[in-house]
């Protein structure tokens, strides 16, 4: 009997995952993004802005926010790592948001942006952990593919650019939220990729999770 019960909770978990695949990123990778479509994933106010080109989304167009809304964790992370191969264009501007939840309008109030900006007139960089830990320096370029990772363990936040740190930081006890970001706080939440503007072109694919315990 206990035997079946393991047998039977096994088969729940792997049913949890439906719709998402091992990703090739080693073990306990999972694939958030089939490459082909926008299956688990929930647009905000311009839809238009995102599309699919070969095997990656495409940013390019007016503000929007893509969320993850599929069955991973039922799309509620709390302690993990995520990465995606992402490259921006000449000006562009972007992010990569965790702890968010789905807005229908405006930039997410809940969660943490983290950077996408190699060249556009906004001094705050790749990897920077936005309105937190805001980093000047330039590690990749434009028109290039880079590994964008970031890991929540508890309160501490990682972010890497190609394996290298960028931004290591642990939010103090009793933290309140930044002015102009009411729920940028840790808890858990979703993933989001950001449209800033008309003029920024950028693009993602092989966007992985591990879920931590």
């Amino acid at each position: 009997m206990i035997r079946v019960s393991v047998i039977f909770a096994t088969v729940l978990v792997l049913f949890g995952c439906s719709g998402a695949k091992k990703a090739g990123g080693g073990k306990g990778w999972i694939s958030l993004f089939d490459g082909k479509s926008f299956d688990g994933w929930k647009f905000s106010e311009k839809p238009g802005t995102f599309k699919i080109e070969n095997g990656s989304i495409m940013v390019a167009g007016p503000r929007s926010h893509l969320y993850y809304d599929g069955p991973v964790m039922n799309h509620d992370f709390k302690n993990f790592e995520v990465k995606a191969q992402v490259m921006t264009k000449a000006g562009s501007n972007s992010g990569f948001y965790f702890h968010t939840q789905f807005q229908e309008r405006g930039f997410p109030d809940k969660g943490f942006e983290v950077q996408v900006n190699n060249s556009h007139t906004d001094w705050k960089r790749t990897a920077s952990l936005y309105d937190i830990v805001d980093v000047r320096e330039v590690y990749v370029k434009d028109d290039e593919w880079f590994t964008l990772y970031i890991k929540v363990d508890g309160k501490n936040v990682t972010t890497k650019i190609n394996d290298k740190t960028v931004v290591e930081w642990t939010e103090p006890a009793g933290a309140t939220a930044p002015k102009g970001h009411p729920g940028r706080v840790i808890s858990s939440g979703t993933f989001a990729l950001q449209g800033h503007d008309p003029k920024s072109v950028a693009y993602f694919k092989d966007i992985m999770v591990r879920p931590l315990p």
